[in-house]
């Protein structure tokens, strides 16, 4: 069935609370024994304890409820942060979103014994905002526990009655949400690039991989943050929540997210399984790949929706060629881009169960990072064809050879081989 023949439903929103979930021990969700595991700290022990329970608790019950999960995150006053903030000066906004607006800050030892002097990101919960102090409550849990070059990593809070912040290591190139769309013009490389989808595949792989898989939910451009040499961190756990269990095969919850990057299963029925998660690694993908945003309305109607609009292009080099990121020049790897664009398209499957998992994922990417195949140096570039003659290209009869039977795309699971270069 093709995507456009899914039924239709009505998309719900962020809403003011998360799901009733009742967390169990936390030491279930310690890490596998694998590569994407080995950075995590040990988690203790935690009794059983609900987000209603911590939610009803006072400012006092609830800081020490909280330093159960998180033992190493400091405790902060709210005078300290609108100190260090300038009382949450403009000059300092680095951002805003539905949770509320972050801004800059700078902490040392004279704060807290034993913390690290350097540049943090305070985020201040907007109280009329979308989000709410259980999405606050899950950043504090997840983040308090879980540790990964490739999440961001969670210092510290603040609880005083209604207020609630949470405090971030400073993520210096910010979003790559700015570096494809907003802000900053300088075109990001091909190679940096796939240096960013590596970093994300193992943040996911990390939290995929835990005894207890951890779903992230909202995996987008805006949630991935950017080091000083471009090294992706996952930020914003708000929406994550505790996998499937025991013989289950998914977990049933309010539909939360953000359009154009939740999976059609979940979007529909409401359940959720680690593959929401990498149809949503999918989306970023083809962002990655066109430099265009998973949904747009500015765009013609046929092109809002970047998933119906890319799947047609994404099986072949030539193919792919006519939506590829212009900005590029022919600075890419034609190889590469052709392997990227497939490992897209079996992300984003409409069936779930023919998605890759994320050790397929980042074995595919780390295969294409090292290739030097450039489309403008191998005489493989030109100009994007027009959108008339691009659109005519994908249905020619001698590009079916690219398709196995009934349109289906058969992913190869072995890495890509490295092309040597003279020089």
């Amino acid at each position: 069935m093709k995507a456009k023949d899914s039924p239709k439903t009505t998309w719900k929103p962020y809403c003011c609370s998360a799901e009733n979930k009742v967390f169990h021990s936390f030491s279930r969700c310690r890490p596998s024994k694998s590569e994407f595991s080995k950075n995590v700290a040990p988690s203790p022990s935690f009794r059983r304890m609900s987000f209603s329970d911590l939610s009803r608790s006072s400012s006092m019950r609830l800081n020490e409820d909280i330093q159960s999960f998180g033992p190493d995150l400091f405790d902060f006053k709210l005078s300290e942060l609108r100190g260090v903030t300038q009382n949450f000066s403009s000059n300092f906004l680095l951002g805003e979103g539905g949770f509320g607006k972050v801004h800059k800050g700078y902490v040392d030892e004279t704060m807290r014994s034993g913390l690290k002097p350097q540049p943090v990101a305070v985020k201040l919960l907007d109280i009329e905002g979308l989000q709410g102090h259980r999405e606050w409550l899950a950043e504090v849990i997840f983040l308090g526990q879980l540790r990964h070059p490739n999440l961001v990593k969670l210092i510290g809070y603040c609880c005083e009655e209604e207020e609630r912040l949470l405090v971030y290591e400073f993520m210096p190139r910010g979003s790559l949400e700015n570096h494809l769309f907003k802000r900053i013009s300088v075109c990001l490389a091909w190679g940096i690039r796939i240096r960013i989808a590596i970093g994300a595949a193992k943040g996911l792989a990390f939290l995929h991989g835990a005894e207890s898989p951890v779903i992230y939910r909202d995996f987008k451009t805006s949630n991935i943050l950017l080091d000083s040499d471009f090294n992706a961190k996952l930020s914003d756990f708000g929406l994550a929540t505790m996998g499937p269990e025991g013989s289950n095969t998914h977990v049933t919850t309010r539909v939360m997210g953000t359009y154009g990057y939740a999976a059609p299963e979940y979007v529909n029925t409401g359940h959720l399984t680690t593959k929401s998660d990498i149809y949503s690694f999918g989306v970023v993908l083809l962002e990655l790949l066109t430099g265009r945003r998973a949904m747009d309305k500015k765009r013609p109607k046929s092109e809002q929706n970047l998933v119906d609009f890319a799947r047609p292009y994404l099986t072949s080099s030539r193919r792919v060629r006519a939506i590829i990121d212009p900005r590029l020049g022919g600075q890419y790897s034609v190889k590469g881009a052709k392997e990227v664009a497939l490992l897209a398209l079996y992300c984003v499957s409409l069936n779930p169960k023919d998605r890759p998992k994320m050790p397929v994922i980042i074995e595919t990417l780390e295969g294409v990072k090292n290739l030097k195949d450039m489309a403008i140096s191998s005489g493989q570039w030109a100009p994007p064809p027009t959108q008339k003659t691009a659109r005519n290209a994908v249905y020619m009869p001698k590009e079916s050879k690219d398709m196995n039977g009934g349109g289906r795309i058969y992913w190869k699971q072995t890495p890509v081989k490295t092309v040597s270069t003279k020089g």
